[in-house]
């Protein structure tokens, strides 16, 4: 499953998102609950822009999988 990168412009946050291909996210709160971050002082309905990138495609539980930002988890999270 490909990874995504987002930006939210009112918080000045990027984070990465693990989703299918048809799924596009539009929110902050949107990117919150798919990523696990905390929405902050943020407000719900900030919009938010997919950005263009090379993207990596992961397959959950391959012991290839790249450790994300937390380097924990190969899910993008930051906790």
């Amino acid at each position: 499953m490909p990874t995504y990168d987002y930006h939210c412009p009112a918080n000045g946050r990027t984070l990465s998102a693990w989703h299918g291909i048809s799924r596009q996210l539009t929110t902050w709160a949107g990117l919150c609950r798919e990523t696990g971050e905390p929405l902050g002082d943020t407000p719900e309905d900030a919009r938010i822009e997919r950005l263009i990138t090379g993207g990596g495609v992961i397959t959950r539980g391959s012991p290839s999988a790249p450790l994300m930002p937390c380097g924990k988890h190969a899910c993008g999270c930051s906790h």
